[in-house]
C-alpha cells in the first residue's frame, strides 16, 4: 500500500506536464514534421534531415529535456514524400522518459497560385520512470536521505508503457498567405502505468503566416513574415505570435506566448542559413524564451532551443520541374 500511495503520487507529479500539454517548440518552423506531417518531403532538395533540441526551464530542479530528429525524401515522380521522426523527452526528478518513433507520408498537389499537401503519421511511443532515482519511505532517516539505504518495495510492473500512436495534417498556401492544421494521438492511446485507464489527448495545432516583401521587383528581396500558431491539448490552449525578417541569409524573430489561464515567454530566435555548392543548404537556428509567467525568470533562467537542418540532392537523380513558381511552405521560414 505504502509504495501504490508513493507511485500514484509520483505518477501524477512526473506526469502533469506531458498529460496537460505535449512540449511545443518555440522555433516550431525549425520542427516542421513535429508541427504537421503534411510539411514532410517539401523542401527544395531530394531530402533533408532536422534536428532540434530545447532545455527548458533551466534553473529548475530535474530535467525539462526534448530532442526531435527527421529525415524526409521528397518523391515529385508521386507527388508526395516519405519521412522518419524520432522524438524523446526527459521530465523532472524521477526522469520520465518518452520516445516515440514514427513513419510520415505525405502527398501534394499543386494548385493555380500555390500547393495543398496531406500527411499521414503513424508510430509506436514507449513510456518509462527511471526506478533508480526513486526514493522510498524506508530509505528516509530523520536527517533526509540515508546513504547507500535501500529499498524493500518491488519493482513496478508497468513501468514500461508501449502504445501506438497515430497523426495526420493539412497545409494550404495560396499566394503570399500558408495555413495549416494538424492532429497528434488521435487514436488517444491509453498511457497508464498503473493499469487503471489513462488515455492521452488528441493535440490538435493551427498556423498562419503572411509573407510580405519589402521589394516585389525582387524575388530574394527582404521580407517580413508574421505568424500565430494555436496549440490545444487537454483544455489547455496556447498561443504563439510574432514575426521574422527573413533577408537572404540572416532570419531574425520575436514571439510572444502565453496560455488562456496566464503569460508564459517572449522568445528571441536567430537563424542562419549557409548555401554550399550543388544545391546543397545547412541551418542553424537559436532562440531564447524569456519566462514572463508565475515561473519568474531570475529563477528558471528560461529556455533555449538549439536547431540543425541540412539539405542536399542525391547525384544522378535528376531534377523535376515545379510546374508553377507559387510558393511552397519553406518560403515561409
Amino acid at each position: 500500500m505504502r509504495r501504490m500511495i508513493l507511485f500514484f503520487l509520483l505518477s501524477f507529479l512526473a506526469g502533469t506536464a506531458v498529460y496537460g500539454q505535449d512540449h511545443i517548440y518555440s522555433q516550431f518552423y525549425n520542427a516542421p514534421i513535429y508541427l504537421n506531417p503534411a510539411l514532410n518531403g517539401q523542401f527544395e532538395g531530394d531530402y533533408r534531415i532536422n534536428m532540434i533540441y530545447r532545455n527548458q526551464w533551466t534553473n529548475l530542479p530535474g530535467p525539462l529535456n526534448y530532442y526531435t530528429f527527421s529525415a524526409d525524401l521528397s518523391l515529385p515522380q508521386v507527388n508526395g514524400g516519405v519521412g522518419l521522426m524520432i522524438t524523446k523527452s526527459s521530465e523532472g526528478t524521477a526522469y520520465l522518459d518518452k520516445i516515440n518513433i514514427s513513419g510520415i507520408y505525405s502527398y501534394h498537389v499543386e494548385l493555380e497560385n500555390g500547393d495543398l499537401s496531406f500527411g499521414l503519421q503513424a508510430g509506436m511511443t514507449n513510456r518509462k520512470i527511471d526506478e533508480d532515482k526513486l526514493v522510498f519511505l524506508d530509505q528516509l532517516g530523520s536527517t533526509g536521505i540515508i546513504p547507500g539505504a535501500s529499498s524493500s518495495a518491488a519493482e513496478l510492473q508497468l513501468n514500461h508503457r508501449f502504445f501506438f500512436d497515430g497523426g495526420a495534417g493539412i497545409n494550404l498556401v495560396i499566394g503570399d498567405f500558408m495555413v495549416g492544421a494538424s492532429g497528434q494521438h488521435l487514436n488517444k492511446p491509453n498511457q497508464s502505468f498503473t493499469g487503471v485507464s489513462s488515455q492521452l489527448q488528441p493535440r490538435y495545432n493551427g498556423y498562419a503566416s503572411w509573407k510580405l516583401s519589402t521589394n516585389s521587383s525582387f524575388e530574394d528581396s527582404p521580407s517580413i513574415i508574421p505568424s500565430v500558431v494555436f496549440t490545444t491539448q487537454d483544455g489547455v490552449n496556447s498561443v504563439s505570435a510574432g514575426m521574422q525578417y527573413k533577408n537572404r541569409s540572416v532570419n531574425v524573430g520575436l514571439w510572444y506566448r502565453s496560455t488562456v489561464q496566464q503569460q508564459d515567454a517572449v522568445v528571441i530566435s536567430v537563424i542562419f542559413d549557409l548555401f554550399g555548392t550543388d544545391d546543397h543548404k545547412s541551418r542553424f537556428g537559436l532562440s531564447h524564451d524569456i519566462t514572463t509567467s508565475k515561473l519568474i525568470y531570475s529563477k528558471t533562467a528560461g529556455t533555449t532551443e538549439a536547431s540543425f537542418s541540412y539539405e542536399s540532392t542525391i547525384p544522378g537523380r535528376g531534377e523535376y520541374e515545379i510546374k508553377n513558381n507559387a510558393n511552397r511552405c519553406y518560403n515561409f521560414y
